[in-house]
């Protein structure tokens, strides 16, 4: 019987994984796929997220592939009038204690499956889709699409937005789309236009929609994600669109915008949706960590990141309290839900400052970017998220 059975190889089951194996816990980590990748493009980590993962000693490996983004800028929907938002890079580290970068998703995923593989090499079982679950007082027993069922003594739900673990402990939970569609690809660097900054990442702001662009593999690549309103419930990263539907979504946006588009060799589109707060996340010897209990809109660049601090929480409240499954999952929520939950709202709070119908009057843009993005703002909204310690919070 394994000690704890994590359903779901993505970016959070790797990590709490690798936790719990760094503190000597037995851990094997069942993944539906056949073989280990991550989809999607790029993503932000920033100071709390960079600072779990340098915890679990992958600092270097991470050098080898991550951006140090010099900034973050605002660009205008129409005009491209550009404001400065707030320095990153080695500045994030000053501030913050650990440094903000960009990062391919296959990169990261990469580098914590190699970490886990190091520590414990055959932890990860491939082609191992779970379709149930049941408890005893003593163990859960997993059941899979193929293959014989597996007993453990704690099982975390890793498994995403359509997670199979909160299903059987919660039931179904329906989504809320909230009419935003998303576009991303990525751009090789030679074909993106002189004019988009290569250094730094931009959030483009307008009237019913955002762009999100940013430096990935060591400045060869830019990840692209566009966001507009309309309504399309369609959940999942990787629904192929076309260039000319994209290109629709943006109509009236700057030539820059435009060049981009045009450059994704397959821009792929997702729905956007919101799910309500999860008041309970642990049933018996069972938990939840990441999308699986608190999934969230992508404008805060915190959905990764949530997982990573969740992942090494739990790892640390299952080594404070190893042979009480009940305190341990109690510390993981206590420590973890208002603060997840807080950065779902805050995420969703972002979709008004994103495309606000303002914006359409460039006057109008100037007052609702000078307001919203003054300084004191920008650190009331970021501080308490990048300043989060999940190596110290009490468990």
């Amino acid at each position: 019987m394994n000690n704890i059975a994590i359903v779901g190889g993505g970016i959070g089951g790797l990590a709490a994984a690798l936790a719990l194996t760094r503190r000597g816990i037995d851990v094997a980590v069942y993944e539906q796929a056949p073989e280990l990748r991550e989809l999607g493009a790029g993503v932000q980590i920033s100071a709390n997220g960079t600072r779990v993962l340098h915890a679990l000693g992958l600092r270097d490996a991470l050098e080898q592939v991550q951006v140090l983004p010099a900034g973050k800028a605002i660009r205008l929907w129409n005009t491209g009038q550009t404001w400065k938002l707030f320095d990153l890079g080695m500045e994030s580290v000053g501030r913050y204690g650990s440094p903000y970068i960009t990062i391919h998703r296959g990169d990261l995923h990469a580098v914590i499956a190699q970490g886990l593989a190091q520590a414990k090499p055959g932890a990860i079982h491939l082609n191992r889709k779970c379709v149930g679950l049941t408890q005893t007082a003593d163990d859960v027993e997993l059941t899979f699409e193929t293959g014989d069922p597996v007993k453990a003594r704690l099982v975390v739900g890793a498994d995403g937005v359509h997670s199979v673990v909160r299903e059987n402990l919660f039931g179904a939970a329906k989504p809320q789309f909230c009419g935003i569609i998303a576009w991303r690809g990525v751009i090789p660097m030679e074909r993106v236009p002189s004019s988009i900054s290569r250094t730094i990442g931009t959030n483009w702001v307008g009237p019913g929609g955002h762009v999100v662009h940013y430096p990935l593999r060591a400045g060869t690549l830019l990840n692209f994600v566009g966001m507009g309103e309309r309504d399309w419930d369609v959940e999942g990263w990787n629904v192929r669109g076309t260039t000319e539907e994209a290109l629709s979504d943006f109509r009236g946006w700057h030539p820059d915008v435009h060049a981009m588009i045009r450059n994704i060799d397959v821009p792929y589109k997702w729905g956007l949706a919101l799910r309500p707060p999860m008041a309970q996340w642990s049933r018996g010897r069972c938990t939840l960590l990441g999308d699986a209990c608190h999934p969230m809109v992508p404008l805060l660049a915190q959905g990764a990141v949530m997982a990573l601090e969740d992942g090494l929480v739990l790892a640390r409240a299952i080594a404070k309290y190893p042979d009480d499954h009940e305190a341990a999952l109690g510390a993981y929520e206590a420590a973890r839900r208002d603060r997840a939950n807080k950065v779902v709202a805050g995420s969703a709070a972002m979709i008004p400052r994103f495309h606000n119908r303002a914006m359409v009057d460039a006057a109008a843009a100037q007052a609702h970017v000078d307001h919203e993005w003054q300084e004191d703002l920008i650190r009331e909204r970021y501080d308490w998220l990048f300043t989060y310690d999940a190596t110290k919070v009490p468990v």
